[in-house]
């Protein structure tokens, strides 16, 4: 039972300094983290006079869970140099796991507003079904845990707070800004399309596009994006463990 309320403590510390702290105190980055998917979402829909609505909603929520995950890059760097809190979290009882859970659940509180704004869309535009909720959440769970095995990652060797905004928000841009995740890979000419299938998002855009019909796929190549995706997942979360820089920071 007080291993439990221990690692509870934990967790709670982590979303208490990493969310609530700036949401309550900084406001306007709350606003920032919001307008991002969302401005996106109303540029794809005006374009294509709503046709494309539905698409840009998926792709408004895939923005935000793998720009959430990226975000903590740079939020555990500002802790790490700034204030040492890495170097006190190591000399602890605490884990790097609880430290890490505790962190990434306060990127999710970070966006709630956001979040919240997309799911109301989504509910009244698309009306999902239960199994189209579930492929949704399945798909946005493996982004927001790839993004954020990449963020810890990187985090872990960044020796600077400016660096650590530059990776973040050059990642966003390659992952969730360029590829066809707010709207169907069919509009993207050949040989573009082919270099999309380089980002995880792609496959994730594609079942999520899918799962709404707006997207003809075989079964085959839907099995092959929930592979790819998957595969993606579990292979950056191992060379995160492998690779990330714990205790000799």
């Amino acid at each position: 039972m007080n291993l439990k309320r221990s690692r509870f403590s934990q967790i709670l510390a982590g979303i208490l300094v990493n969310a609530i702290y700036e949401m309550k105190n900084y406001p306007i980055v709350t606003l920032s983290a919001v307008i991002s998917p969302l401005s996106l979402l109303a540029v794809v829909a005006f374009v294509s006079s709503g046709d494309l609505l539905g698409t840009a909603i998926a792709g408004g929520l895939i923005m935000l869970f793998f720009s959430s995950g990226i975000a903590l890059q740079s939020d555990l760097s500002h802790l790490k140099n700034d204030f040492k809190l890495q170097d006190m979290i190591v000399s602890s009882p605490a884990s790097a796991k609880m430290y890490l859970a505790g962190m990434s659940i306060a990127e999710l509180v970070y966006s709630i507003p956001g979040i919240a704004i997309l799911i109301a869309l989504a509910a009244i535009y698309i009306q999902p079904s239960l199994l189209q909720v579930a492929i949704f959440g399945s798909v946005l769970f493996l982004m927001f845990t790839l993004s954020t095995a990449i963020g810890f990652m990187l985090a872990t060797f960044s020796s600077d707070v400016v660096q650590s905004y530059a990776f973040s928000r050059l990642l966003s841009l390659l992952f969730a800004t360029l590829p066809p995740v707010y709207y169907p890979i069919t509009l993207v000419p050949y040989p573009f399309n082919y270099l999309a299938y380089l980002s995880p998002t792609t496959y994730a855009a594609e079942i999520m596009h899918w799962s709404i019909g707006a997207l003809e796929l075989s079964a085959m190549h839907l099995f092959i994006d929930w592979v790819v995706l998957i595969g993606a997942c579990v292979i950056i979360m191992f060379v995160a463990v492998k690779k990330s820089r714990w205790r000799d920071v």
